[in-house]
């Protein structure tokens, strides 16, 4: 029997990323709290519901969520966050 996939890479959040931050985020990389991994966004495990969240994609703990609600994105970020932005 096959096993349903429950998930999608971390690239499938990229729109959703880009409209909370303002910025190309996949390429970001966080370190887990949890087991010290270091992995790009795009790595990490996306799973949907009522919003997204983003798991480490070694021991699955919790890197971000984002709660969509109207006219706002509610943003939950654990571990480290290294990325960098352009300036104007």
């Amino acid at each position: 029997m096959s096993e349903k996939l429950l998930w999608l890479d971390g690239n499938a959040l990229a729109g959703l990323l880009y409209e909370s931050f303002g910025a190309e985020m996949t390429a970001a990389v966080r370190r887990c709290q949890s087991c010290g991994t270091q992995s790009e966004l795009g790595a990490h495990r996306a799973y949907w519901g009522a919003g997204a969240v983003l798991r480490c994609p070694v021991c699955g703990d919790i890197g971000l969520r984002i709660g969509i609600l109207p006219g706002r994105n509610v943003i939950h970020l654990a571990g480290e966050w290294t990325f960098e932005s352009q300036r104007p």
